[in-house]
């Protein structure tokens, strides 16, 4: 399993996350070695999940307090409050009237791309993308941070003899990929101080 920041485009074979990564999934069955990894994987998942997130470090952001709106049934808003109510001395608001800033989660995406195809067609690697945009203002029109965006990759090797082992590990890159996010965003929220203090 490799981990790249910067490998290049490919093809868009699908957006979310939903589905098998080839059409070749439905001719499989009966895998037990496949079956066995992807439960072990699955596992794994799940435990990683149930310990929480753990924020590197801790992050002084520039606000006593803030409010986070938008994406509610999103995993990643969750970790979000977790980051900044465990690893800053930012308190979270609850309701915008009451913050000092306001985190406008906009929008996030899971991409799939075609990196590699075999003499034969098929697939042996893909480019797993995750975006997510936002951005902090006072609610009152000035902005903190305009509309901004993390965009993280990671490299899949893939085997459509193995399409369940496959696709759980695409899910566990993905959820690293969320973790990885929630640190870029609340590090670029925390550069706002240093900008502010420039511009004063």
């Amino acid at each position: 399993m490799r981990r790249e920041a910067d490998a290049g485009p490919g093809v868009d074979v699908g957006v979310g996350g939903v589905g098998p990564l080839t059409p070749h999934a439905s001719r499989l069955t009966n895998l037990p070695f496949t079956r066995r990894t992807a439960i072990l994987l699955v596992a794994a998942s799940i435990l990683m999940a149930s310990c929480g997130f753990q924020l590197r470090g801790r992050t002084d952001l520039p606000f006593e307090t803030i409010y986070v709106e938008g994406m509610d049934y999103s995993p990643f808003t969750g970790q979000l409050r977790r980051a900044i109510e465990t690893a800053s001395s930012t308190r979270l608001a609850e309701n915008a009237t009451d913050a000092q800033a306001i985190l406008t989660l906009i929008g996030e995406s899971q991409e799939r791309s075609i990196l590699a195809l075999s003499g034969g067609g098929r697939v042996r690697e893909f480019q797993l993308r995750y975006r997510v945009s936002f951005r902090v203002h006072d609610g009152k029109g000035r902005e903190w941070l305009p509309a901004d965006e993390v965009i993280l990759r990671r490299d899949l090797t893939y085997d459509d003899t193995q399409v369940l082992a496959k696709e759980a590990e695409a899910q566990l890159l993905f959820r690293d990929m969320q973790a990885d996010a929630v640190n870029q965003v609340l590090r670029r929220i925390q550069a706002i101080r240093a900008a502010s203090t420039l511009d004063s």
